[in-house]
C-alpha cells in the first residue's frame, strides 16, 4: 500500500493546508509546490531508504577504535536527503530555505519514517539548527546552523550522562571560561568543557564534513562549585572539529572523543554513543592557558545565549524532538499495519464456519476474512492514522503559531503546549501495540526475520523512552501543562473538542456525547488529583491520567476526521469511518479505569515500601 493517499487527505480534505497560500510567507507556493516536495520525498524514500532498511539493522556501525564505519546506502540516502532541501525546508529564502509550511514538511519527512527510520533523515541536524537561529549569536547562525541546512554539518544534542539519564538536574559535565579573552572570541564567549554524555544519536560517524554537538554542561561558581538544579544548566555549541569564523575546517581536532557504541534493540543503523568530553583524547590548543580548572584543558566551545539559560534554549529543540519521535512512532506503526494487511490479503487459513460447523472440503479462506483479524487490522488503522491526523493536526498549529495573529499564534501556542505530551506519547505507547498486532497477524512467520514487521516492532520500542519516558511526559502533562496559565490551555483544547461533538451532532450523535462524557471525566479528574493534594500524590498516577488523556485526544481527532468526510462513501471513506467507530467501541472506553486511580489519588503504587516487591 502506498502511504501517499492517506498524506493526502489529511492534508488537503481534513486540514485545509492550501489555506496556508494566503499567508504573506507562504503565498509563492500553491498545491502544485506541496505536491512536488511530496513526490520527490516519497521517491528519495521509495530508491534509497526503503530498500537498505534491513540492510542497516542487520550490518551494524562498526568503531574500530578511531572512526566508525557505516554502510554506503547510508552514505547516499543522507546525500540524497541533504541535496533534496529537506534540512532547510520551513527555513527564509534568504537562508536557503522552501519558506514551507512546516505542515507540509512534516508529512513529507512521514515518508523517510516509514521507510527507514534507522537509516534516519536529519531530524536531530534540523532541529539543533532550528534552535540556533532562534538563540544564536548571527555569526554562530551563519557558521554553525546554515552550514547544518546545506547537509554539510551534522548535528547533536547533549543532555544525558552515565550517572543522571533524564535527571537533568544532576548533570556534572562543567564548562570553565577558557583564559581572560573568553568573552571576546567571535563565534561566541569560549569555554573549556569536560563531561561524559550518554545514548547521543548520531554523536559520530563519516556522513558530514562536521558534527556540531550542542551540550548541556553547569558553569562553576566562583569557589569552583557546580551550581545545584537546572537553573545552572548553560547551552554550549562544541564542534567535532574546530572551524574559523568563515565555516572553514582549521585542520583541528576539538576534544571529543567516541567511548564507545551502545548497541541497541532497534535503530541499529543509527550511531548511539558515548561521548568523552576534554578527556585529553585529542589535545586542542593546549597553549592557550588562563582557564579555570585546568588551564587549556578540555574541549572548546562556544556559549549559546546566557549562562544559566541553556534548558530553556534546549526545550527549543527537545520539543522539536518530541514531535518527530512521535511522528517516528507514528509511522513504524503504520508502516506494520500495511505489511501486516497485505500478508492477512494473501495467506490462507482456515475455513468459514456455517450452521453445521466448518466443512473441511470447503477452500480454505484468507485470514482477513476472520473477524479476529479485521479487528487487529482496525485497531492498527484506528492507531497509527489517528496518530499520524494527530501530528500533521499539531504540525498545522506550529504554522499557526508563526503566521497567523498575534491572538491566533497565542491560542496555538498554548495548544501545542497541552497536546506535545500526547503526539510524543499516544503513538509510542499505541504504535508500538499496532506492532505486536502486526507481529500477531502473521502468525509464527511474525518472529522471523523473512518478515519486516518484528523489526518495526524492535524499532518502534526505543520511543517510548526516546525524548522522555512515559513518566516524564505525564508530570509534565499533568504537573504543568493544563495548569499553566490558569488552565486556560487545557480550556482552548476542550472548546476545540465541544465544537467538533457539536458539529457531529447529527450524524455521530453516539460518538459525539461519549467525547462530550469523555472530556467532563478527564476535566474531573484534573480537578480531583490537585484538590488539596501534595504534588508527589497528585502526580503518583500521572501516567493513566496521560493514557486517558490521549484517548480523548485521538477520539476527537477521529471524530473531527470523520465527520469531514460528508456524504463520501468511497472505501478509504468506509475506512475511516469504521476506524471512527472502532475508536469511540473498543477504545474510549478504557479511559474510566484509567481516570478511576487519577480521581481518588489510590495509594497502591506510591505507598508499596520496596522490601514488599
Amino acid at each position: 500500500m502506498s502511504l501517499r493517499p492517506t498524506v493526502d487527505f489529511l492534508l488537503h480534505d481534513w486540514l485545509k493546508v492550501e489555506s496556508l497560500q494566503s499567508r504573506e510567507r507562504f503565498t509563492d507556493h500553491s498545491r502544485e509546490t506541496f505536491d512536488a516536495v511530496l513526490d520527490t520525498c516519497e521517491r528519495i524514500a521509495r530508491e534509497k531508504y526503503a530498500p537498505f532498511n534491513r540492510l542497516v539493522d542487520t550490518q551494524e556501525p562498526h568503531f574500530d577504535g578511531e572512526k566508525v564505519t557505516l554502510p554506503q546506502a547510508t552514505h547516499d540516502a543522507y546525500k540524497a536527503y541533504a541535496e533534496s532541501g529537506m534540512l532547510s525546508a520551513a527555513q527564509d529564502y534568504e537562508v536557503g530555505g522552501m519558506q514551507l509550511p512546516y505542515t507540509v514538511e512534516a508529512a513529507a519527512n512521514a515518508f523517510f519514517a516509514m521507510a527507514s527510520v534507522s537509516i534516519g533523515s536529519g531530524m536531530l541536524t534540523s532541529g539543533n539548527a532550528n534552535l540556533l537561529m532562534v538563540h544564536g549569536t548571527d555569526l554562530q547562525k551563519q557558521v554553525f546552523a546554515l552550514n547544518e541546512f546545506s547537509g554539510r554539518f551534522s548535528g547533536t544534542m547533549c543532555l544525558s550522562e552515565p550517572q543522571a539519564g533524564s535527571s537533568l538536574s544532576d548533570v556534572m559535565t562543567r564548562a570553565t571560561p577558557d583564559g581572560a579573552d573568553f568573552e571576546s572570541d567571535a563565534l561566541g564567549a569560549r569555554y573549556r568543557l569536560k563531561g561524559n554524555k550518554m545514548w547521543i544519536s548520531s554523536g559520530e560517524h563519516e556522513l558530514s564534513e562536521n558534527i556540531i554537538h550542542l551540550v548541556l554542561a553547569k558553569i562553576p561558581d566562583a569557589n569552583g562549585q557546580l551550581v545545584p538544579g537546572v537553573k545552572g544548566i548553560s547551552l554550549f555549541i562544541v564542534p567535532k572539529k574546530l572551524v574559523d569564523t568563515d565555516g572553514q575546517l582549521t585542520g583541528e581536532r576539538n576534544d571529543v572523543a567516541l567511548a564507545g557504541l551502545n548497541h541497541k534493540c532497534g535503530w541499529r543503523g543509527t550511531t548511539n554513543t558515548l561521548l568523552n568530553f576534554g578527556e585529553g583524547k585529542y589535545p586542542v590548543r593546549g597553549e592557550a592557558g588562563g582557564g579555570l580548572d585546568g588551564a587549556g584543558s578540555g574541549a572548546v566551545a562556544y556559549l549559546v545565549g546566557k549562562p544559566g539559560e541553556g534548558l530553556r534554549c534546549m526545550f527549543h529543540m527537545m520539543n522539536e524532538a518530541r514531535i518527530g519521535v512521535g511522528m517516528a512512532a507514528t509511522m513504524l506503526g503504520m508502516a506494520g499495519y500495511y505489511a501486516s494487511l497485505d500478508y492477512a490479503k494473501n495467506r490462507p487459513q482456515g475455513r468459514p464456519s456455517g450452521a453445521g460447523g466448518k466443512d473441511a472440503s470447503r477452500p480454505q479462506v484468507r485470514i482477513i476474512e476472520h473477524a479476529d483479524i479485521k479487528r487487529m487490522l482496525l485497531a492498527q488503522k484506528a492507531y497509527s492514522e489517528g496518530a499520524l491526523a494527530l501530528a500533521l493536526y499539531s504540525a498545522r498549529l506550529v504554522d499557526e503559531q508563526h503566521t497567523g495573529t498575534a491572538e491566533d499564534a497565542d491560542v496555538a501556542r498554548l495548544l501545542l503546549e497541552v497536546l506535545t505530551p500526547i503526539v510524543k506519547s499516544f503513538p509510542s505507547e499505541w504504535c508500538l501495540e499496532a506492532n505486536s498486532l502486526a507481529i500477531q497477524i502473521h502468525g509464527g512467520y511474525g518472529y522471523t526475520r523473512d518478515f519486516p514487521v518484528e523489526q518495526y516492532w524492535r524499532d518502534n520500542r526505543l520511543n517510548m523512552i526516546h525524548e522522555g519516558t512515559h513518566g516524564i511526559q505525564a508530570m509534565d502533562l499533568l504537573g504543568r501543562k493544563v495548569l499553566m496559565e490558569n488552565g486556560r490551555g487545557l480550556q482552548l483544547l476542550a472548546e476545540r473538542m465541544m465544537a467538533t461533538a457539536a458539529k457531529a451532532e447529527t450524524s455521530w450523535a453516539p460518538e459525539a456525547a461519549a467525547l462530550r462524557d469523555a472530556l467532563k471525566q478527564v476535566g474531573q479528574a484534573t480537578q480531583q488529583a490537585w484538590d488539596g493534594a501534595e504534588p508527589a500524590q497528585a502526580l503518583a498516577n500521572a501516567v493513566p491520567y496521560l493514557q486517558a488523556f490521549g484517548h480523548t485526544v485521538i477520539a476527537w481527532i477521529w471524530l473531527d476526521v470523520a465527520h469531514s468526510l460528508g456524504d463520501d462513501n468511497s472505501a478509504a471513506a468506509q475506512g475511516r469511518r469504521a476506524a471512527c467507530r472502532y475508536f469511540f467501541r473498543y477504545e474510549l472506553p478504557k479511559i474510566g479505569a484509567w481516570l478511576n486511580v487519577v480521581k481518588s489519588r489510590d495509594p497502591t503504587c506510591a505507598d508499596l515500601p520496596e522490601e514488599a516487591f
